[in-house]
């Protein structure tokens, strides 16, 4: 995918009161680090912004920060957003370049209809949904699909069972599940034939009754206890 361009602006004001000022007028505060240089504050376009992000490589899009002349290969690290809008409040950009390996997570797609686990009327348990891994920035990928098609009861497929692209390693634990094959999800109520609801229904009835019943009959002996004490 071609890099994204966007453009950050320099010398934005810093604090609370200037970043919402800056959000009232459609830009997100945010800032610039890596290559073990000074974070700088920028600014940025909100609506350029959500472009860059909604993407198909999503956070591990290259972007192309132009900053006052400047250009600066960067990738979204941090994203900050309103508990309730849901919008972006805040942004740190990552600084990169091309011959650096870089560490970073990708999200992780099941693909395939798992038959053989599905007429067993097992369930697939998806366990890792994002696998972190070591690559240069153009070799990234989008996501990592994994083919669940020959999943049976049982079965899991661990990271170690994965085949990355070339150029793309991970440092994850290789036996940690991805996806497992489990059984069918059988609960007490389940296993409960028609006459056994029916049976509980009953008892279930009769000991209200029975409780109902000995209420009643402690209330009466209170009004014949008050009877004989009037006498």
């Amino acid at each position: 995918m071609a890099d994204l361009t966007l453009t950050a602006e320099l010398g934005r004001p810093i604090g609370s009161r200037s970043s919402g000022r800056l959000r009232v007028a459609g830009k997100i505060p945010g800032v610039v680090y890596g290559h073990g240089n000074d974070p700088v504050p920028v600014a940025v376009d909100a609506r350029a912004l959500r472009a860059v992000l909604n993407t198909e490589a999503g956070m591990n899009a290259l972007i192309t920060l132009e900053m006052d002349g400047a250009r600066q290969l960067a990738m979204a690290k941090e994203v900050q957003r309103h508990p309730v809008r849901n919008t972006v409040t805040h942004i740190d950009f990552l600084a990169i370049s091309r011959d650096e390996v870089i560490t970073t997570d990708v999200p992780i797609t099941l693909v395939g209809e798992p038959t053989e686990l599905l007429r067993a009327d097992g369930v697939v348990d998806h366990q890792l949904f994002n696998l972190t891994v070591n690559a240069k920035p153009g070799s990234i990928p989008n996501v990592i699909e994994i083919d669940i098609s020959g999943l049976a009861l049982g079965d899991s497929i661990r990271v170690g069972d994965v085949a990355l692209p070339e150029g793309v390693t991970t440092d994850a634990d290789v036996e940690a599940a991805i996806v497992v094959g489990q059984g069918p999800q059988v609960t007490e109520a389940d296993l409960m034939t028609e006459a056994d609801v029916e049976a509980a229904a009953v008892a279930a009835a009769e000991d209200a009754g029975e409780a109902g019943a000995g209420e009643a009959g402690a209330g009466g002996g209170g009004g014949e206890g008050g009877e004989a004490g009037g006498e």
